[in-house]
């Protein structure tokens, strides 16, 4: 792809599992999982009642629990220089707002997107400018691929790309009457998969071009070599069965990339459990990859669903699986189904060469593809 070529030149991440940099990685490496039974607001009457959440997360502040777990990654990043352009990717972070109102409890301020990325310009002192961006959970996927394209035509030196998100009543039960939860556990692939979990998670992953990361003297970490947005238009929440649409922003990424299919040794795909979901990734790595078995993972069955921050925190952890060569275990996966098998596993995968692909896909038919690459 032609213009300046896109680093990552730092990344931050908060899960129930743990943080990057940390221990997270690690317990990933290990199969663990953080979904557990939900104590942070009744499910009586619900038919689901497990979740990835932190147990320390409260309004206690600024009184904002997605605030409070946007603070904590931030605060793992290094200092960002002052024309940092951010983008802020979050899609549910007034839940909070109307929880409260409904409960008639006095409603904090409103955090509409503008106010988190106002908040973070603020709190890594920024010249404030940036975008919100909100794609449903392609969201973060989204914002680096748009961040990367503003480095490539030089529009930008650097791009700060975060999300957060918590699991609230609002979202659990907006979830639950589309019958999208699992009753069980959240088994990516597997085929007795029925349905996702959420969790807490919030990521940053700072883009910059060669010259900014060794003027601010960070380390390369990976290049984003390839990236594309589109939309199938197909449904309000379903995915286009035929994967129309998740196979050609594959394709235009790897087309940006100027690499070929064989030329990807892992893919961390969207895999959120839900029946029609997982099967149109499969249909769209098959008519990507063909018959070809190479690893496959979704981190969903030890994260939950982290809604907005997904894609930028699964861009984090890919890095981390082209550092190592490994492709985490798919935790839930024990019975993966024909056509995920040898292809997704719950135990860490092998993989040599250094190109990875992540994907993902929300609502309304949009899907976002990356390709990363070491340098």
């Amino acid at each position: 792809m032609k213009g300046q070529p896109v680093y990552v030149a730092d990344a931050s991440v908060v899960t129930a599992l743990g943080s990057l940099p940390g221990e997270l990685w690690g317990r990933l490496g290990r199969g663990e999982t953080a979904l557990a039974p939900l104590g942070r607001f009744a499910t009586d009457a619900l038919a689901c009642h497990q979740a990835a959440c932190l147990p320390d997360l409260t309004e206690a502040e600024e009184g904002n629990p997605t605030w409070t777990l946007l603070r904590r990654c931030l605060a793992l990043l290094r200092p960002v220089a002052p024309d940092t352009f951010v983008i802020w990717a979050g899609v549910k972070g007034n839940a909070h707002t109307v929880e409260q109102t409904l409960e008639g409890r006095r409603a904090t301020e409103i955090f509409l997107p503008r106010h988190y990325r106002r908040g973070v310009c603020e709190l890594l002192g920024t010249r404030g400018e940036g975008l919100e961006l909100n794609a449903a959970c392609a969201s973060s996927t989204a914002a680096l691929a748009l961040g990367a394209e503003m480095i490539r035509r030089g529009e930008a030196r650097a791009v700060l790309v975060c999300a957060a998100d918590v699991v609230s009543r609002f979202t659990f039960t907006g979830f639950s009457s589309l019958r999208a939860l699992t009753p069980a556990i959240c088994r990516p692939f597997d085929v007795r998969r029925d349905g996702l979990c959420l969790g807490d998670g919030a990521g940053a992953l700072l883009l910059a071009n060669e010259k900014t990361v060794e003027a601010c003297g960070r380390r390369t970490r990976a290049r984003l070599a390839g990236w594309a947005i589109g939309n199938d238009a197909t449904h309000i929440t379903a995915p286009a069965r035929d994967a129309g649409g998740l196979t050609a922003v594959i394709r235009r990424a790897l087309e940006g990339a100027e690499l070929a299919p064989e030329e990807i040794q892992a893919f961390c795909a969207h895999g959120t459990g839900t029946v029609y979901n997982d099967a149109m990734e499969l249909t769209a790595l098959e008519n990507v990859f063909g018959e070809r078995r190479l690893p496959v993972f979704s981190i969903k069955g030890a994260l939950g669903h982290t809604l907005g921050a997904a894609g930028v925190i699964e861009a984090a952890l890919c890095v981390e699986a082209l550092r190592t060569r490994t492709a985490p275990p798919t935790a839930g996966c024990a019975q993966p189904e024909a056509r995920a098998t040898g292809r997704v596993s719950e135990r860490e995968q092998a993989f040599g060469g250094q190109n990875i692909l992540t994907t993902n896909s929300g609502f309304g038919g949009v899907n976002a593809a990356l390709i990363l690459t070491e340098r």
